[in-house]
């Protein structure tokens, strides 16, 4: 990850946590076998954003063994009661994950 995108990233969990109080986990692991980690997560709320990069140079989350790895994570995740949301750096960038985050924690009774 790089420093503009990790900056990004601390500031949209920074305005989360100022808009509702909650405090986010980042690199989080979920599964107690595999090691499956959420990018950020809150775990009272079993609340995740994963951000899917290379989404435009065939990286690995859009390539066959890396999407249906990704799969398998996000349905065992869903099977454990989780709420996955999932967006690109653009929208961590952009704020658009920040209201995706507040509208799922506003939906969970935060």
């Amino acid at each position: 990850m790089t420093e503009r995108r990790n900056l990004a990233l601390l500031a949209c969990i920074e305005c989360v946590r100022q808009d509702t109080g909650m405090e986010a986990v980042y690199e989080y692991r979920f599964h107690p076998v595999r090691k499956w980690r959420f990018d950020v997560a809150f775990p009272e709320q079993r609340v995740a954003l994963e951000i899917e990069g290379a989404v435009w140079t065939r990286g690995r989350h859009t390539r066959g063994k890396g999407f249906l790895g990704d799969m398998e994570k996000y349905n065992s995740a869903t099977q454990m009661g989780w709420r996955v949301y999932r967006c690109t750096w653009q929208e961590v960038e952009n704020g658009q994950a920040v209201e995706l985050l507040k509208g799922a924690l506003e939906v969970v009774g935060c």
